[in-house]
């Protein structure tokens, strides 16, 4: 059915300064489409994540079109939905919940938006050795992004190590050949001594989570570094990277590019990528961070 109007959300914790809701509004305008995009805030409804389920089937009730996940509801929403499409099954997350005939449908649109954004940003990055940091949700996706896109070896750093070690499992599994290694965070100065590049995936670095990953001094001009956050863009591992000479590519691309992919889910639409990259800039210069 073609429709010309949407009602679509973002649930997780401390969304308040998400660019989701103006990406996605801006370029439904540009399609001639009435849209209006809600944040869903945990934090300020005052629920736990594990709320996500009842979220999901309030939302379904009240018309809504389509969700949003993010941290920390990405995985804990999958229990509550009656079906899931390939890649968010075989992620175990979720970041895009479509409503299709009273069904809750889940997709992840973060290994896509992920891929799509490193090869624009890093084209030239060597990825022979990698190490993420975080297994969680967004985790999942990005690692199993950088290896459809070749890379070698990833060890997986959570602070929970054995949620790394699942998630290596999992991958190995998956794609063969033992290219994942996981563990804790005590290794982790010699790994990113040894590494071509680092890809950060946890919230630190989320206005409502301000910090690092990990220790500055860590960073050496060798090695190329890819940020997930992008409330702000210009995290403090941003800045620090590219004050230590590092190849830097920040959160904004990827977030375009999921939000792109989840935005065609919605509507059935093609987004221009073009415009909701100069969007994002705009928008992150008007909310005073750098893009």
């Amino acid at each position: 059915m073609v429709k010309d109007s949407y009602l679509v959300g973002l649930i997780g914790a401390g969304v308040g300064p998400s660019l989701s809701p103006a990406l996605h509004e801006r370029e439904a305008d540009r399609q001639g489409l009435r849209y209006l995009y809600r944040l869903i805030d945990i934090d300020e409804l005052g629920v736990a994540p594990d709320a996500v389920g009842d979220l999901v089937r309030a939302a379904r009730d009240l018309g809504f079109d389509g969700l949003n996940i993010t941290h920390p509801c990405k995985q804990l929403v999958i229990e509550h939905l009656d079906a899931l499409a390939p890649q968010a099954e075989a992620l175990g997350a979720v970041n895009t919940v479509v409503f299709d005939a009273g069904r809750a449908v889940g997709h992840n649109t973060d290994v896509t938006g992920f891929a799509a954004s490193f090869a624009r940003g890093l084209p030239d990055a060597p990825l022979e050795r990698v190490v993420q940091v975080g297994a969680g949700g967004a985790g999942a996706a990005v690692a199993h992004a950088l290896l459809t896109l070749g890379a070698g070896r990833i060890t997986v750093v959570d602070a929970l190590p054995e949620r790394a070690g699942a998630l290596a499992a999992e991958l190995n599994r998956q794609f063969g050949g033992g290219r994942v290694a996981g563990g804790g965070p005590e290794g982790l100065a010699s790994l990113l001594a040894g590494a071509d590049g680092v890809v950060h995936a946890t919230p630190t670095g989320m206005a409502a989570h301000p910090g690092m990953p990990f220790e500055r001094s860590l960073l050496h001009p060798g090695l190329w570094v890819a940020e997930v956050v992008y409330r702000p863009l210009e995290t403090e591992l941003v800045r620090a990277a590219r004050e230590a000479g590092c190849a830097v590519l920040d959160g904004g691309g990827m977030a375009v590019f999921q939000a792109a992919d989840a935005f065609g889910l919605f509507t059935g639409r093609k987004p221009d990528v073009g415009r909701m990259h100069a969007d994002i800039s705009e928008l992150a210069a008007v909310a005073g961070v750098r893009a």
